[in-house]
């Protein structure tokens, strides 16, 4: 995949996602789509994820984010913006 095709975004879910298994589902789902990135927990309770790929795909794991995730979550907030990392991740983590 040339970078012309590939878009980043960085995403910020706030709500009950932490300890519900939210970074291993949004990673399966991630991985389904073909992307690549990462969904880490942060201090505030909420949960970054970093998705590249295909434009089609970051924008369905957006909208799977925005849908509320994994049932066991509650997603209150999704904040997103345009992301380009100095160098592309490999895989997808959950970090």
């Amino acid at each position: 995949m040339s970078s012309a095709d590939n878009k980043c975004i960085k995403v910020w879910v706030h709500g009950m996602v932490q300890g519900v298994g939210f970074r291993y589902t949004t990673q399966a789902q991630a991985k389904t789509l073909g992307l690549t990135g990462y969904a880490r927990n942060l201090d505030d309770g909420s949960v970054e994820v970093l998705a590249c790929g295909s434009l089609p795909q970051v924008d369905e794991l957006v909208a799977w984010l925005k849908a509320g995730g994994p049932r066991s979550a509650r997603v209150d907030k999704v904040l997103t913006e345009p992301h380009q990392p100095a160098e592309l991740p490999r895989g997808f983590t959950t970090g």
